[in-house]
């Protein structure tokens, strides 16, 4: 029998203290969270306090290897951060001043322009109410079905299934559903996305017509724009079916989208591009950030002979700690515009003339050229945004990966998606171009990329494959062919009679 014992096993952990864990989330911080922890801090920390507009603090606090000195060193030190905090802003607020007002202008539009926005079921409940409904139980049954909608406007069951389970009358159910299906938006109240479509159809007198039949029929086969068989089995042309999908192509699937609660937010940049002096500059928008200081009532309060020890060492360790905070929002500021910074290096083709210049470019090219690690790089890009003359990005948005042109020169995997994003636009709708025909046109344009990848990049940009982008249209007529004049025998009557 094998002998069992003990076996202790070592394990090295790397533990972070509590000052780079917070010197991390504050790097690693969007704006609006960085904000809300400097109020935190400002709620638990007494001596830091918001500076006025007029001696703002917010940037190069000397490394103070000892925070442990005498009151008198203290308050000395203290003073010259004020001075240097107060020259920094200064010059911050002469770069700025002139975009404030302006800024200012467009954030009270916005802030004047927000209203609650009407749910789904309001909207319907409001057309209820205002509709001549004089059976009080159907119109119970509505707003039932009004409460089983999904965000598409569809019903969360079948009506038979419903019925069964809330044992209400089916005829009555289905009174319910039309009445439902009377209101506004068209097409709501249904089971299935076929019904939905039929209904805005019925709605626009196209009832028993050719796109109803399609729809009715064939949804599965119209979804994969399998217009010939469609033709077949229905007996029309394939250019009527093209027809009747063009018109079902401009229903409304889901009726209920414009009462969807929009996940779009603002944006607010961390960084802008300007061009001054011939060269694109990366200007920080630290009026984003409150602007903190150390308190002078307890700079004297540190200075007094007459406090205690104990009062000493408290004020002296919130003083410590506040310092800490405010070097680290230094630190990450000034990261964020070195590397903001070095984009641009990088980037300037892209500056210059438009997104199909972007290069490819990774972190760790960055992280070497600013000097810190790779990870801090990723940290300090996470949630931030740069306002561009092409528009506003996020920081991530340029280290992307690329391919290698006949040139030599890098291009970025975006700039290859919009090269395939155009060639598609200009190709002619009767007959798209396959994944080998792009992968042979972007060749030609010296761009190697396989075909696997050019199915990738296209499925990423939302493009159909090249069977289902192919639009079916009215051909012009042929022009008929003359015929031959028949040849004519004469019978032995001397009638004429025409050769077989």
């Amino acid at each position: 029998m094998a002998s069992q014992g003990l076996q202790q096993i070592q394990t090295q952990k790397l533990a972070i203290g509590p000052q780079m864990q917070q010197s991390l989330q504050i790097l690693q911080a969007p704006t609006l969270e960085l904000r809300q922890i400097i109020q935190q801090e400002i709620e638990v920390n007494p001596v830091l306090e918001l500076e006025a507009p007029e001696t703002s603090l917010e940037d190069a606090i000397p490394d103070d290897p000892d925070d442990r000195g005498g009151g008198e060193d203290d308050i000395s030190q203290l003073t010259q951060m004020d001075e240097e905090w107060r020259e920094y802003w200064q010059q911050s607020r002469q770069q700025t001043a002139a975009r404030r007002s302006d800024d200012q202008e467009r954030w009270q539009f916005m802030m004047d322009s927000i209203v609650a926005p009407t749910t789904l079921q309001e909207h319907l409940v409001s057309q209820l109410h205002t509709a001549d409904v004089k059976n009080e139980r159907i119109a119970g049954h509505v707003e039932y079905l009004i409460g089983n909608l999904d965000d598409r406007g569809f019903l969360n069951a079948r009506i038979d299934d419903i019925s069964l389970q809330q044992a209400i009358p089916i005829d009555e159910l289905r009174e319910a559903k039309r009445l439902l299906q009377s209101f506004d938006p068209v097409g709501v109240g249904s089971e299935d996305l076929r019904e939905c479509l039929m209904v805005q159809l019925e709605r626009l007198g196209k009832k028993g017509t050719l796109p109803w039949r399609v729809l009715d029929q064939h949804l599965d086969d119209l979804a994969n724009k399998r217009y010939p068989i469609i033709a077949r089995k229905l007996g029309v042309p394939v250019e009527q079916i093209s027809r009747a999908a063009d018109l079902i192509g401009t229903l409304d699937p889901r009726p209920a989208q414009r009462f969807a609660v929009s996940d779009n937010n603002y944006v607010s940049p961390d960084v802008i591009v300007e061009r001054q002096a011939g060269e694109w500059v990366a200007v920080m928008m630290n009026d984003d950030l409150p602007r903190l200081r150390i308190s002078n009532t307890y700079k004297d309060l540190l200075s007094q002979s007459q406090s205690t020890g104990e009062v000493r060492d408290y004020v002296r360790d919130k003083i410590r700690g506040g310092k800490f905070l405010i070097r680290c929002i230094h630190q990450r500021q000034q990261t964020i515009h070195k590397i903001a910074t070095e984009i641009l290096r990088h980037q300037r083709d892209f500056l210059d003339k438009g997104l199909g210049h972007l290069k490819s470019l990774n972190m760790a090219t960055v992280a070497a050229d600013v000097g810190v690690h790779e990870t801090t790089v990723s940290r300090a890009i996470a949630g931030k945004y740069i306002a561009t003359p092409h528009g506003v990005f996020e920081l991530k948005y340029f280290f992307t990966h690329g391919v290698k042109t006949e040139s030599g020169e890098d291009m970025s995997n975006t700039s290859v998606k919009n090269a395939i994003s155009e060639l598609i636009k200009q190709e002619a709708k009767h007959k798209p171009l396959s994944d080998d025909k792009l992968a042979a046109l972007l060749d030609k344009q010296g761009i190697k990329v396989a075909r696997r990848t050019i199915a990738k990049y296209r499925e990423a940009l939302g493009i159909l494959p090249s069977h289902l982008r192919k639009e079916f249209s009215s051909a012009p007529p042929k022009e008929p062919k003359a015929r031959k004049p028949k040849s004519k025998s004469t019978n032995e009557d001397g009638s004429e009679e025409a050769a077989s």
